[in-house]
């Protein structure tokens, strides 16, 4: 058993920062392996040491095995975390960790091929008698055959990324003529975000809800869950609020699927953080996905559950032990997170760049913020645009989204717009806060952008004033608001 002196970061954000601290009270070093325009970042300052592996575009920096290998070695890190997105469900970044002497905190290169990649965790799945949504895994990847396959399975389609997830390369086929252009985007999409274009078909459920179990496999080969959570509020398949634990499962249920979610974690030899993925509609539930890494919602099963899930990771890549035989969880009160993007939500969510100016987390019990950027950093236009999430816990679910409501309201960012005005309006829908939502309830109930408030001559001011003060930075920056950003013709649908 050796435990870690330093840990290179492969990512950057919120979740690099959140690493980081954990690493911080557990007296480990970090190296954060870094793009060139990542420098103005929280996780850049916090580190303990910062090491560029390239530059902006992914394919040349955070989805770079060879240049975050490298950066690690040269940074003097004995393990690698990858958080989430980019490298993290990569089983050959993981062998390439091994090879160089790297521990990989996270599950082994085999159990990421057996569970990370989603045809073959469905095949895995089929083996073990697992429900599974009717749908196409094959490997015949051109498009005459699985535009062949969409037509077998009946529309509505779906095409998903075989491997990677969090909405990239990610179609909904509803008219046979789209099939062709949908499945070559997907592929594409598929390609850039993960690095392989190969992609699966699935029938897509209507009134299906997103319920997904948290699991943990430690040092001893013990799998264990930590319960679930709803993750059914979600735009372009991108969820925008989770929660713990699902409002819509029976005690029955619950029993269940966490079964399941252990069933299937033990066939792969699972080790470390993990999420097992569902579907739920009229009473049945369909394995969805295995997700071979930390969820960006780990937070809200961490205020539920009473764990550090990232400790957790860190303890189990030295080869101690996490759980005691004796020891027994149950969840306690009620957790919800929702995602803050650098977005106009009277727009239908185009991205907004630049500057942060001033920025304020009200501070309360029961009140948690995770975040990478801070006042002075650029908002840049060449990753996802989430700048922070915000969690709260109360101890029932009413008060929890009461709790929510309000501390979103207290919430200040200057500089860029965000969607907290869109998140509020979600919160306090009545199907949400019955918890009735589906996964087509942001496309039944906010197709449209929401309406902009009509401002006082007070706001107006107030509102000029910041757009002075951020124009007045970005000038003094170098960097000019109006450059075109490379968001404008993705968030077009092009």
């Amino acid at each position: 058993m050796k435990k870690f002196k330093r840990i290179a970061i492969a990512n950057r954000g919120e979740v690099a920062v959140r690493i980081i601290r954990a690493c911080e009270e557990m007296g480990i070093e970090t190296v954060l392996l870094h793009s060139e325009v990542d420098i103005k970042s929280r996780a850049y300052r916090l580190a303990t040491k910062t090491i560029c592996i390239g530059p902006a575009e992914t394919a040349k920096s955070y989805l770079n095995i060879q240049a975050n290998i490298e950066g690690a070695l040269a940074g003097g890190a004995e393990a690698v975390h990858p958080g989430f997105g980019f490298l993290s469900e990569n089983a050959e970044f993981a062998e390439a960790c091994e090879n160089a002497g790297l521990v990989f905190i996270g599950p082994s290169a085999k159990t990421i091929r057996l569970l990370g990649d989603k045809v073959h965790c469905k095949e895995l799945a089929k083996r073990a008698g697992l429900p599974l949504i009717p749908g196409y895994e094959g490997e015949a990847q051109d498009l005459s055959s699985l535009v062949a396959e969409v037509e077998a399975i009946g529309l509505p389609v779906i095409v998903k990324a075989a491997a990677g997830g969090g909405g990239r390369g990610m179609k909904l086929i509803r008219d046979l003529k789209e099939a062709r252009n949908l499945i070559e985007s997907a592929q594409r999409e598929a390609l850039s975000a993960f690095g392989s274009p190969k992609v699966f078909l699935e029938k897509y459920l209507e009134r299906a809800k997103h319920i997904e179990f948290q699991i943990f496999g430690d040092s001893t080969g013990q799998v264990k869950h930590f319960y679930d959570r709803e993750c059914s509020v979600q735009r372009r398949h991108q969820k925008i609020i989770e929660e713990a634990t699902s409002p819509s499962l029976t005690e029955e249920l619950r029993r269940r699927m966490g079964e399941a979610a252990i069933a299937i974690a033990q066939l792969g030899n699972y080790r470390g953080a993990g999420t097992v993925e569902f579907l739920l509609q009229d009473g049945d539930f369909y394995l969805l996905e295995v997700n071979t890494r930390l969820q960006v919602e780990h937070p809200v099963t961490e205020l539920v559950m009473g764990v550090d899930l990232v400790k957790a990771q860190i303890l189990t890549a030295q080869g101690e032990y996490v759980f005691r035989s004796q020891q027994v969880r149950i969840p306690q009160g009620h957790s919800i997170e929702c995602r803050i993007y650098a977005e106009n939500p009277y727009l239908g969510g185009v991205p907004s760049t630049g500057l942060l100016g001033k920025v304020f987390w009200p501070e309360g019990p029961g009140r948690r913020y995770e975040f990478g950027f801070e006042e002075g950093d650029e908002i840049t236009p060449f990753y996802d645009p989430m700048i922070a999430k915000v969690i709260v816990w109360d101890e029932t679910r009413q008060r929890t989204i009461q709790k929510m409501i309000r501390v979103l309201k207290d919430s200040l960012v200057f500089g860029v717009h965000t969607n907290i005005p869109y998140l509020i309006e979600i919160l306090g829908h009545p199907q949400f806060v019955n918890g009735t939502m589906t996964t087509r309830f942001i496309e039944t109930n906010f197709a449209e952008p929401i309406i902009a408030p009509i401002l006082s001559e007070i706001d107006k001011e107030i509102i000029k004033k910041a757009i002075q003060q951020s124009h007045g930075a970005r000038l003094a920056s170098g960097r000019s608001s109006e450059a075109t950003s490379p968001w404008q013709t993705y968030w077009r649908g092009v």
